[in-house]
């Protein structure tokens, strides 16, 4: 199921005795464009704090009646650690959540395993798992975790000319990967909105809040064309990436 992050925002989160409150931001990896954690903002419910949680939490989730359900008590939220999420977040405050509910995290290497059970043989650490960690020890945010909030708004630029901006995120809910970056042309193409595929990006810009795509406008003005509002299908998705030459996520 294919789930805009706006409409992903203000949706309820039951925990399994109960509300903790809603969704406020999505973070992503901007390497392989995957949603990493939710930020539930708590409300009147644990006095305005705002928590971590994975998809691997998830249950179940409902568009219709915007909620999902995921796996953990109301207590074991309101005793998870403290973490700044208006602030970079680190990978060492992410293991605090993974080891507070006792669940793997998703990056390695790792030493997690079962007591009594045999360790998991360690891959080699890569280069962007090193990068990572040395980000972490000079007490830096996970630099390849960014905000759903943060990129609505960043200007998008084709090879020969800006297109818009960035208007929202379309998440598989399935994979729980950014599917589509819907981009608002109004500058360029009045009251049009077109779809970009993580695949085209060449250089996402954190410092001047400025994307950069391999296409250029002619292909994104000839694209099949996007209408907000109405249900992505996968008869779509296959003109899109058939237009494209994109291979099939979905095979």
């Amino acid at each position: 199921m294919l789930w805009s992050a706006s409409d992903m925002k203000g949706c309820g989160i039951d925990a399994t005795d109960g509300s903790i409150g809603t969704i406020g931001d999505l973070l992503f990896n901007d390497q392989n464009w995957t949603v990493r954690w939710f930020v539930v903002e708590t409300g009147l419910v644990f006095t305005g704090r705002k928590v971590l949680l994975p998809p691997s939490a998830i249950l179940s989730s409902d568009s219709i009646g915007r909620l999902l359900s995921v796996n953990v008590t109301k207590q074991q939220v309101k005793d998870s650690p403290e973490i700044d999420v208006d602030a970079p977040v680190s990978r060492q405050q992410e293991s605090s959540v993974y080891d507070h509910y006792g669940w793997h995290p998703y990056w390695g290497p790792h030493t997690y395993f079962a007591p009594g059970a045999r360790a998991p043989v360690v891959p080699a650490p890569t280069p962007e798992y090193e990068e990572e960690q040395a980000a972490d020890v000079r007490g830096e945010g996970d630099p390849h975790l960014r905000s759903a909030n943060e990129v609505t708004g960043y200007y998008v630029n084709a090879t020969d000319g800006d297109i818009g901006h960035v208007e929202d995120l379309v998440v598989d809910t399935d994979a729980w990967a950014i599917r589509y970056i819907a981009v608002d042309t109004v500058n360029w193409w009045p009251g049009k909105k077109v779809l970009i595929s993580p695949a085209s990006l060449t250089d996402v810009i954190w410092a001047t809040q400025t994307v950069d795509i391999n296409l250029t406008r002619d292909q994104i003005r000839n694209a099949p064309e996007y209408l907000p509002g109405e249900s992505i299908d996968r008869a779509y998705e296959t003109r899109y990436h058939d237009y494209y030459g994109y291979p099939y996520y979905w095979k």
